[in-house]
């Protein structure tokens, strides 16, 4: 039985099926109580129902891509709609009163919503009803599979951008504002560094191809990890250097790596935070050294590992 037990863990693995899985992302009450306990979020209410930006909606808790943008219509229902999944993305199964059938994710098992056919919305005569919190979205057409994501601050989101982005296994970096209070905050009220706010980008990489901890390590060698709310010439608390973690596995990495930079001697500012709702800089800040043609200011690489 051992013998047959490892034959079949070498042919899983070969095949890219381990049984052992990368960390689920943490969830907050409202997103748990949609995605574990098959809740449903309030019609209208969710920020994918009116949603058009092109792109792929991926699972909230394990980063699978679902759905891509020209599958989703506007069924005026209050919730997000697709015609058509990502093959394999989706699984069916009857509810138990076997009144509807519920969708799930296939890697993860995480509740999605309930599907619905013949109602004649699209050709494809097919409704995935699916909650806003149940889902995350990246601005570019992803292949099927599992992709992670990480959160990272260290002064202007332009040049951590810019790094970042030119990592092998990144598909997209996204500039943007978490950490703070307010709502839905501009760049100029986070400028004012009342909005307790960090600049931040948000980088979503293919797993096959890179880790969270290749990405740490990179991360905390293109900016300065010592300086206190700034990165060279800009100084206030959004320019802070901050790690915002979405798991346990992501927290540990971020723990080891800060302490084998203060066992060479640093002084780490660097904070280390449990990742909150993430709000997407104005369009004119996403891939700003790309288009501008101009190089960072303040972010440079220094080897430290």
């Amino acid at each position: 039985m051992k013998k047959l037990i490892s034959i079949l863990f070498i042919i899983m693995s070969i095949s890219g099926k381990s049984q052992v899985k990368p960390a689920l992302n943490d969830l907050s009450p409202e997103e748990a109580k949609v995605i574990l306990k098959k809740g449903t979020e309030l019609p209208f209410t969710g920020k994918f129902e009116k949603h058009t930006a092109h792109g792929t909606y991926i699972c909230r808790q394990c980063g699978s891509a679902l759905f891509y943008s020209d599958s989703k219509f506007d069924a005026r229902c209050g919730w997000p709609s697709f015609d058509e999944e990502i093959s394999g993305a989706v699984l069916r199964r009857p509810d138990a009163d076997g009144l509807r059938t519920e969708i799930i994710c296939s890697y993860c098992g995480g509740h999605l919503g309930h599907v619905f056919e013949g109602e004649g919305f699209t050709p494809r005569n097919t409704r995935h009803c699916v909650n806003s919190l149940s889902l995350d979205f990246v601005p570019v057409k992803l292949e099927p599979g599992r992709y992670g994501t990480a959160i990272f601050a260290g002064g202007c989101f332009w040049g951590v951008e810019y790094f970042l982005q030119k990592e092998p296994g990144v598909i997209s970096v996204t500039s943007g504002f978490t950490g703070g209070h307010v709502k839905n905050p501009s760049y100029k009220q986070v400028c004012t560094g009342t909005t307790g706010h960090a600049e931040a980008v948000k980088v979503i990489y293919d797993t096959r191809k890179t880790t969270y901890e290749k990405l740490l390590k990179l991360f905390l060698e293109i900016h300065d990890p010592t300086q206190v709310n700034r990165q060279g010439p800009d100084i206030g608390e959004q320019y802070r250097s901050e790690i915002f973690y979405l798991n346990n596995e992501q927290k540990t990495l971020a723990e080891k790596y800060l302490n084998i930079l203060r066992a060479k001697g640093l002084i780490i500012a660097t904070r280390i935070t449990h990742a909150s709702e993430f709000y997407e800089a104005e369009d004119y800040h996403q891939d700003y050294y790309f288009k501008t043609g101009k190089m960072p200011y303040c972010h440079g690489y220094t080897k430290r590992f």
